[in-house]
């Protein structure tokens, strides 16, 4: 059962916070980097989600204490009315701007050029992963993007209830995530993971070993 759900988008931190939720829940979070271990069961079942084909969320999220990034992070709203006790994270940059370049050094630089067997089926869940974020703006319009990416945290604020939803910066530390949870601070550093190179990086050898994005 979930009791945490990430409603920030992708490079917000998202690794960070996936380790962080680890270490103070003792369980696994569910993340994009989880979809590259088991493909056949995430990829059809969250295009299937995004096309308005909901999935059996407890079969889904099985063995896992929360769920953050995309692709889950795309159905917040839906998770957070089926797990009704669960703390929502809102993981923020510090401007629309750091996040787009972010995005567009990464993630955008990647799926779009995929030619290997499957790659299909990764792009077409992350276009329709985008078009529920989104909308119909085109991943190369910024200005389009811009609005669309404020209209989403707007949305996010007026579907969470205040009580329930962490708006997490980058940076913020273990202080929100222990407050929201009860728990108490651990006595290590606060994780700083996933920079742009090591993305990359990563990226790189798994698209060499395996012919994934």
């Amino acid at each position: 059962m979930l009791r945490v759900i990430g409603a920030g988008l992708p490079r917000t931190g998202t690794m960070t916070l996936k380790n962080a939720l680890e270490t103070l829940l003792g369980e696994p979070c569910h993340h994009m980097a989880e979809v590259f271990g088991r493909p056949e069961i995430d990829v059809p079942a969250f295009s299937a989600a995004a096309a308005g084909d909901f999935p059996d969320w407890d079969a889904l999220f099985e063995g896992y204490a929360a769920a953050v990034d995309w692709p889950s992070s795309a159905f917040y709203g839906e998770l957070a009315d089926h797990y009704p006790d669960a703390v929502v994270v809102l993981s923020r940059r510090d401007s629309f701007d750091t996040w787009w370049t972010s995005m567009n050094n990464t993630i955008l630089n990647r799926f779009d050029h995929l030619d290997t067997p499957g790659g299909d089926r990764w792009v077409a869940m992350v276009h329709g992963l985008w078009a529920r974020v989104f909308g119909d703006a085109a991943m190369d319009d910024a200005a389009a993007v811009e609005a669309a990416y404020d209209r989403y945290h707007e949305r996010v604020r007026a579907t969470v209830p205040a009580e329930r939803l962490v708006e997490f910066h980058t940076g913020a530390g273990w202080g929100p995530l222990c407050e929201a949870l009860g728990l108490p601070v651990p006595d290590e550093p606060f994780p700083h993971l996933n920079s742009t190179d090591e993305f990359n990086a990563r990226a790189r050898e798994r698209m060499d070993a395996t012919g994934t994005p």
